[in-house]
């Protein structure tokens, strides 16, 4: 070997190199959802505490599946919200959709296995078609999403309120005991199906599509990404899922309110940005919003077995919601500075 020749460079061990180990690039590129585990458990943990210590029990089958089934529709309204934000967008619109599909579910279902088909087929279309028209404006019309959303939540609203003045209907029981049965684990299954249609979209070209729009929208048209198309089926996907929450939430209250989606606009969002879904678009996961829509909800048991004024809860829950989002940016400023200094060395 010559004075200029270099012998050939020994393999990065764990946690060295440019980049870290693959621990260290896992945990970079995954901050959000580890920390949406982490909350996640906390959460679990705190709430059996709190349970047990106000029952001298821990929660049994009823306990548990009646948490799931609570938390089943803001795990479908936030699994839905997070396509738009992936794509550096928002969908306020998720509450008017829930609101007219729980007035159509509870006035129009009847109890026949048809029925009960043939409208939710038309629910879902008319989500999909809601997030159409968003879609179309947003893409398009070169509308900025919050004002477009804002204004499709007024007007659906006042559709909500039309189909139903007031609170009243009737889920058909076949919809409560098939979606919300407080005495078999079908809650699970229907986060187990949100779960799976994750893992298939962001496995599809669509799926890729939408982080890559998120990330940059000029580098992705270049690269031939019809980026129009893919904001408007982000729009369409949301739309759906809404409506599907919609659906959950009438087999959960056994009947039809037409404001009862509106807390699901803002939760929807809560539910993401505790998942790890970044606001700017291009990072996170549709795991990560599920599970901040389990997080949330068992917040809710947390604070009532803490013995908290209701009239306090919004206020808790809002300094949760920050104090989370700040966690998740500094613990992801942290991993950042990490493989910066690594690079230099």
């Amino acid at each position: 070997m010559t004075a200029t020749q270099t012998s050939p460079s020994a393999p990065p061990t764990s946690g060295s190199g440019e980049n870290g180990g693959p621990l260290s690039r896992l945990s970079a590129q995954n901050t959000g959802l580890l920390l949406a585990w982490l909350l996640a458990a906390v959460m679990l943990v705190l709430y059996l505490v709190l349970f047990a210590a106000r029952k001298s029990a821990l929660p049994g089958n009823f306990e548990l599946t009646s948490t799931v089934n609570n938390a089943v529709p803001l795990v479908f309204a936030a699994l839905g919200q997070t396509f738009p934000v992936l794509t550096s967008g928002l969908d306020l619109s998720v509450g008017g959709v829930m609101d007219v599909s729980n007035s159509l579910a509870a006035t129009q279902m009847g109890t026949g296995v048809g029925s009960i088909l043939l409208w939710t087929v038309l629910i879902l279309l008319f989500g999909a078609a809601t997030g159409l028209v968003n879609g179309l404006l947003v893409a398009y019309g070169r509308l900025q999403p919050i004002l477009v959303t804002l204004g499709t939540l007024a007007i659906l609203q006042g559709i909500a309120l039309k189909v139903l003045p007031q609170p009243g209907g009737t889920t058909p029981p076949l919809v409560t005991r098939t979606l919300s049965n407080p005495d078999a684990p079908y809650g699970l299954i229907l986060v187990a199906l949100a779960c799976a249609l994750w893992f298939v979209a962001r496995r599809t070209t669509f799926g890729m599509r939408i982080y890559a729009v998120g990330n940059d929208r000029i580098a992705a048209r270049a690269r031939g990404i019809p980026v129009r198309r893919t904001l408007v089926l982000a729009y369409v996907t949301s739309g759906t899922f809404a409506a599907a929450a919609g659906l959950m939430l009438a087999a959960t209250t056994t009947g039809g309110d037409a404001a009862s989606g509106d807390v699901f606009t803002l939760i929807s969002i809560a539910a993401v940005v505790i998942g790890g879904v970044s606001l700017f678009g291009g990072r996170g996961s549709g795991i990560g919003a599920i599970l901040g829509a389990f997080v949330l909800t068992l917040l809710i048991n947390v604070l009532f077995f803490a013995s908290i004024d209701p009239l306090f809860q919004p206020f808790y829950e809002g300094v949760f919601l920050v104090l989370a989002a700040a966690l998740t940016a500094l613990a992801g400023y942290w991993l950042r500075r990490r493989r910066i200094e690594r690079s230099q060395r």
